[in-house]
């Protein structure tokens, strides 16, 4: 890691004869504490923001990563996590946060947040990347351009799972229902499933067109989160059908990553899958679960609508050093919907072999 950058802003505190300045700093290792313990205070802080993602970035995929931390003489203010994606398909991109749903500046205060914006800008250009990208939950007060492609499902939690039920319409409560009736049950657990959901992802994934991350990655990751993550495999009797990782945060339930087989749609597995996920997280005590990113007006948007979950906008900003235009890093580009059909139509030894080094690579 590089040495700590040092930026000072100055702002006025209540006494107009003093000021209170904010230096951003690199986060070092021994600021783990400092850093998620802001986190737990903070409201708008999720899952994705967490210290322990730095090293798994970093020891795991390879990519470097430049977490920025404001602060001033009382203490934290505000936290950016940035990680630097370097290849020749995209480019060199600083993102906040890649390979999930959102992440961008998380701050006590409008000074805060504009200062690690601006850190983040000069980051970049020092970097020498290409853009920026500031995958945010909530709109930011800048004039970067911005995403609104993307969206994220939020359901409201309730202590008893009865409440949650009862709340869904007639026609859904019979669907799931109907999906048990085809002989399936639901497990959870920690990495003793690893097997099983990542020879789900890897059929669901290939079939979606997308290259998977390595099953290290996957190991690696529920070493470091244990405690806060969990694995769900929806069976057909002895059979896995599909399955999903969740993370914990702030009695908040994020649905991190998900995937099935063939079989799945025909046996209606996702009602069983979402509606045990859904129990599991009113019993720890949740108040949301984030159901994961989709596509404004697309099937999968559809489909979260069912669990009674409201669409919330996604604001994906971009600077680029250079001043150019903002990418088109979506599936609708014509050069990646080809790609994504070719991925398709490889036999599944082929995508075992080249997916992971592909897939560090696409943020």
């Amino acid at each position: 890691m590089s040495s700590p950058l040092r930026t000072e802003t100055s702002l006025p505190s209540p006494d107009a004869a003093s000021s209170t300045r904010i230096s951003i700093l690199h986060c070092e290792p021994g600021d783990r504490d400092a850093w998620d313990g802001y986190l737990a205070a903070h409201p708008a802080a999720s899952f994705y923001h967490l210290y322990d993602w730095l090293p798994l970035n970093e020891q795991v995929l390879k990519h470097r990563s430049s977490y920025l931390i404001a602060r001033d003489a009382t203490g934290v203010r505000g936290v950016l996590p940035l990680t630097l994606v370097s290849s020749r398909l995209f480019g060199r991109i600083l993102c906040s946060v890649p390979f999930v749903n959102y992440g961008g500046p998380c701050a006590s205060d409008p000074a805060a947040n504009q200062a690690l914006l601006e850190a983040a800008k000069r980051e970049a250009r020092d970097l020498g990347c290409d853009y920026l990208e500031l995958r945010c939950a909530a709109a930011l007060e800048t004039d970067m351009p911005v995403s609104h492609r993307k969206i994220s499902m939020t359901l409201e939690l309730q202590a008893d799972p009865d409440a949650v039920w009862n709340a869904f319409g007639s026609k859904h409560r019979k669907n799931i229902k109907r999906s048990f009736k085809n002989d399936l049950s639901v497990v959870s657990g920690g990495i003793e499933l690893l097997p099983q959901f990542y020879a789900l992802m890897e059929e669901s994934w290939r079939a979606l067109g997308t290259p998977l991350y390595s099953r290290t990655y996957f190991e690696n990751f529920l070493k470091t989160f244990e405690g806060r993550s969990r694995i769900f495999v929806c069976m057909q009797r002895d059979q896995p059908v599909c399955t999903g990782l969740t993370g914990y945060f702030n009695k908040t339930v994020e649905g991190l990553w998900a995937g099935g087989s063939a079989l799945a749609r025909p046996l209606s597995a996702n009602y069983a899958l979402y509606w045990e996920m859904i129990k599991d997280g009113c019993l720890r005590g949740c108040s949301k679960f984030h159901l994961g990113r989709s596509t404004a007006d697309s099937g999968g948007e559809e489909f979260k609508q069912k669990w009674n979950a409201s669409a919330q906008q996604l604001h994906w900003y971009f600077h680029r050093p250079d001043g150019g235009a903002m990418p088109a890093l979506n599936v609708d580009n014509p050069k990646y919907r080809l790609a994504i059909a070719a991925w398709r139509r490889l036999p599944l030894w082929s995508t075992r072999m080249l997916g992971p080094p592909l897939a560090r690579l696409i943020p």
